[in-house]
C-alpha cells in the first residue's frame, strides 16, 4: 500500500488559489475586450512597467537586436532548433491524408489542414524562456501555419534579446514585447494594433494558464500548460543525489511547481529528503526552489513497480523520469504523462531545452485526456464525401428509414429527393 512521507498543500489551499487566478483573469480579459489597446497598455505598465510606443518590433528593431546576440549563442539556439524542427517534421510526416471507397462510388476522406493564424506565447519575467519560442513558433510553421505571431514580456525592464533572436530563427511573422495575461487575450481577441488569431500555444504560469481556459472556445489552445510540473520513478538502483538534483531543476521554475518522488526504496526517500536540503543551500535559485519543495514538494513510497505505475497514473504528471532498473516497463505500461525521459542517461533538462521533443506539455491532470503540443495540435481533420448517382440511391434509401425513424422529416426529404432522381422508378411511386 503507498505511503505518502512528505505532502504538499491541501486541496482547500489549492481551491482558494485557484479562485483568486480566476477572478483576477476574467476581470482582465473583459476589460480588454471593451478596451482594447488602452487596456493592454494599462496592464503592461502595472504588471510589467513596460509602455513602448508599439509593443510590436519592427524588422529594423528586430535584426538590431539579433545583431547584438553572441555568435555561440546563436549558434546554440540554431543546434536547438535544429533537433526540434527535425522531430517536427518527422511527426508531420506521419499524418497523412486519407480517401477510401468504403462502398461501390461512395468516396470518403479527409485532409488535414493546419489552422490560418497561431499565436505563441513565450514566458519570460524571472526567466527568458527562450526554448519555449523553438517548441511553438517551430512547430506551428512545420504545420503549416502561414501567420505566426509571438508574444514574450520585457525582463528586467528591456528587450529579451536572445528571445529575440530565437523568435526571429524560429520563423515569427510578427514578434511583440508583451507578457502575461494582458498578451494571451490581446492575441486572441485582438486589438486596434494586433488582428487576432485562431489559436493560442505556449506555457506559462497560473494566471497565462487560466487566460488560456477561459479564451477557449473564442480560440483554439493547445493545453493547459501551467506551473511545471516533475515526478521521478525510482527504485533502489537510483542514488539520490540524482533524484534531488533533478526535482529541483523543475522546482526552480517558480514557488508553485509540484516535485515528486515514488519510489519503492525507503532509504532512497530518507536519502533524497536529505540531499535535496544539501542542494537547496548552495542551488544559486534555492529561494525559489525551496518554497516549491515545501509547498509542493511529496514522496511516495509504493511496495513495487506495478504500484507505482497506478500511482504515476493517478498523479498524471508533466514530467516523469524513470530511474529504475528496468525503465521499458514504465513506457509499456503507463498511460498519463505528458513526457517520459527513460533511464538516468536522459532528463527534463533535454526536453525543456534542446533534444527535439516538445517542452510545451499538459499539468494539473490534463495528462489524463491529452499529450503535449506537436504538429498535429495546429491541423484540423476535415472530412469529405463524394458518391455516384447509383451508390447515392443506395445510401438514400437506408437514410430515409433512418431519418424517419428520429422524426427528422427534412432530413428525410433530402435522401428522398436523391432516390427520386437517381432511381427513376423511385420517381412514378
Amino acid at each position: 500500500m503507498a505511503t505518502y512521507l512528505k505532502t504538499g498543500k491541501s486541496s482547500a489551499q489549492q481551491q482558494d488559489e485557484d479562485r483568486k487566478v480566476r477572478e483576477t483573469v476574467e476581470g482582465i480579459i473583459t476589460d480588454i475586450r471593451t478596451s482594447g489597446d488602452a487596456a493592454v497598455r494599462k496592464y503592461s505598465e502595472r504588471f510589467d512597467h513596460w509602455s513602448p510606443v508599439s509593443f510590436r518590433l519592427t524588422d529594423a528593431e528586430i535584426e538590431k537586436v539579433v545583431a547584438s546576440v553572441p555568435a555561440r549563442i546563436i549558434e546554440d539556439i540554431r543546434f536547438a532548433q535544429t533537433q526540434i524542427r527535425n522531430f517536427a517534421r518527422h511527426q508531420r510526416s506521419a499524418i497523412t491524408d486519407l480517401e477510401v471507397e468504403t462502398l461501390p462510388g461512395v468516396i470518403l476522406g479527409h485532409k488535414n489542414i493546419p489552422v490560418s493564424s497561431a499565436g505563441c506565447y513565450i514566458p519570460g519575467g524571472r526567466y527568458p524562456m527562450i526554448a519555449s519560442a523553438h517548441m511553438s513558433i517551430i512547430t506551428a510553421k512545420e504545420a503549416g501555419v502561414e501567420r505566426v505571431i509571438a508574444c514574450t514580456p520585457p525582463t528586467k525592464g528591456g528587450i529579451p534579446a536572445e528571445t529575440v533572436a530565437a523568435m526571429k530563427m524560429a520563423g515569427a511573422d510578427e514578434i511583440y514585447i508583451l507578457g502575461g495575461v494582458q498578451a494571451v487575450v490581446a492575441m486572441a481577441v485582438g486589438t486596434e494594433t494586433m488582428a487576432p488569431v485562431n489559436m493560442i500555444v505556449g506555457p506559462g504560469n497560473a494566471y497565462v494558464a487560466e487566460a488560456k481556459r477561459q479564451l477557449f472556445g473564442r480560440v483554439g489552445i493547445d493545453l493547459f500548460a501551467g506551473p511545471t510540473e516533475v515526478l521521478v520513478i525510482a527504485d533502489e538502483t537510483a542514488d539520490a543525489e540524482m533524484v534531488a538534483c533533478d526535482i529541483l531543476g523543475q522546482a526552480e521554475h517558480g514557488p508553485t511547481s509540484p516535485g515528486a518522488l515514488i519510489t519503492t526504496s525507503r532509504r532512497l526517500a530518507e536519502e533524497t529528503i536529505v540531499e535535496i536540503e544539501r542542494q537547496l543551500k548552495i542551488l544559486p535559485t534555492g529561494d525559489v526552489a525551496r518554497i516549491a519543495w515545501q509547498d509542493n514538494g511529496m514522496i511516495l513510497l509504493v511496495e513495487n513497480e506495478a504500484e507505482a505505475v497506478a500511482e504515476a497514473d493517478k498523479l498524471a504528471y508533466e514530467h516523469v523520469e524513470v530511474l529504475t532498473r528496468d525503465p521499458g516497463f514504465f513506457l509499456e505500461r503507463m498511460k498519463n504523462y505528458g513526457a517520459l525521459f527513460l533511464g538516468p542517461e536522459t532528463n527534463v533538462a533535454y526536453g525543456d531545452k534542446v533534444i527535439g521533443t516538445n517542452h510545451i506539455l499538459p499539468t494539473k491532470g490534463a495528462a489524463n485526456y491529452t499529450g503535449g503540443l506537436w504538429v498535429g495540435k495546429f491541423l484540423k481533420t476535415c472530412t469529405y464525401q463524394r458518391c455516384t448517382e447509383a451508390a447515392s440511391a443506395l445510401v438514400g434509401e437506408y437514410a430515409m428509414r433512418l431519418c424517419e425513424i428520429e422524426g427528422f422529416m427534412a432530413h428525410r426529404e433530402q435522401a428522398a429527393l436523391r432516390v427520386r432522381r437517381y432511381i427513376p422508378e423511385h420517381s412514378k411511386q
